[in-house]
């Protein structure tokens, strides 16, 4: 376990962030940025404000047509960062990002994440019927719960920025479109639902357990305290939140699958949850008393987990997707990638404005 004071672990994980291969865009970036806005606010060290900062500039400078995967681009990050800084170009570019991602086509009311789905033959000794092989050649167009991350805050906060109620209402449809598709009874969420296929995939993944409760979590932040919109996401992220609670292990983490009690941890879920069960508590969607002790084990977890460079271990890679849900619990782990690092960062911010892990 990492003994680093706070602040010190802290900094030593964000100046991991810079060094991140980013390809703009692409799964993980956004929690990347993110992290690196709210480690230069925390530690009042600008360096990593302003890494992002150059690096979004660079992008909203580049003369190309937007493509399909810049709806994982961090588009909250250059809303901040545009504001922050009363960079009206980055914000120009932000707006422009938008507008191209409410065009996008939809599924069931929610933008499609593809066009054609990335499927793989799962990882393990999985056996795919014929009927989901033949998925597997064609890669229908889906829907994927990463992108609760992605595209329902941006809009949510752009809707802010600009004092536009549009955005904010795109945000919601868009929340709770995801909560109807994916969120199942129990509380947690489905990897994704596939064009014309019945049913939903993936269920249990404990990593996407963390995009889903941040990005239900960052569009709350954008709404009016008291709103019929805002009661239904929290509703759903305290759903999502008990589960998690249910799940979690003894020794802090989540298991890879998180339902499945025979399957390996992972290590970049505890982060998530640490980030989330805290960032809960201060926009009094949940009360500290039914998250505190958890958040304590799992930030010990996270600990535990990180090197002496500030590398959080035991993250596994790019999942992709599968219909196989055993896919999900032999994904490789000992990756250091944005989505690991991220909420690792995160976690030890929201810990530290908590008092959860103070110097």
């Amino acid at each position: 376990m990492s003994a680093q004071p706070a602040r010190s672990l802290l900094e030593a994980a964000a100046l991991t962030l810079p060094r991140m291969p980013y390809v703009p865009w692409n799964f993980g970036d956004s929690v990347a940025f993110e992290a690196m806005i709210d480690a230069s606010s925390t530690l009042e060290d600008r360096r990593w404000s302003g890494f992002a900062l150059g690096f979004a500039r660079a992008w909203a400078s580049e003369d190309r047509p937007f493509r399909q995967l810049d709806c994982t681009a961090p588009g909250s990050a250059f809303v901040r960062l545009g504001t922050e800084f009363d960079d009206a170009a980055l914000l120009g570019a932000a707006l422009r990002l938008a507008e191209f991602l409410a065009d996008s086509p939809v599924l069931a009311g929610v933008y499609r994440t593809w066009d054609h789905s990335p499927l793989l033959s799962p990882y393990g000794n999985g056996h795919l019927p014929a009927a989901e092989v033949e998925l597997l050649q064609r890669k229908p167009a889906g829907v994927f719960l990463d992108c609760l991350h992605f595209t329902p805050p941006f809009f949510a906060v752009l809707g802010r920025a600009l004092g536009d109620d549009r955005w904010t209402e795109r945000a919601v449809r868009q929340a709770l479109g995801y909560i109807e598709l994916l969120q199942q009874p129990d509380g947690l969420f489905d990897h994704f639902v596939l064009d014309g296929v019945p049913g939903s995939f993936g269920p249990g993944w404990g990593r996407g357990q963390g995009w889903a409760l941040l990005g239900l979590l960052d569009v709350i932040a954008a709404l009016p305290a008291y709103s019929d919109a805002r009661d239904k996401l929290a509703v759903s992220a305290c759903k999502l939140i008990s589960r998690m609670l249910e799940l979690q292990r003894g020794d802090g983490h989540w298991n890879a699958v998180v339902d499945q009690p025979d399957c390996e941890p992972e290590s970049s879920t505890a982060a998530f949850m640490v980030a989330g069960f805290l960032r809960a508590v201060r926009l009094n969607v949940t009360p500290a008393a039914e998250v505190e002790a958890a958040a304590r084990r799992a930030l010990a977890a996270t600990r535990s987990c990180v090197d002496g460079a500030g590398r959080l271990r035991g993250v596994s890679a790019a999942v992709y997707a599968s219909t196989s849900s055993d896919h999900y619990r032999f994904v490789p782990r000992g990756f250091t990638v944005p989505w690991g690092q991220g909420p690792l960062v995160l976690a030890l911010v929201e810990a530290i404005r908590t008092g959860l892990d103070e110097d």
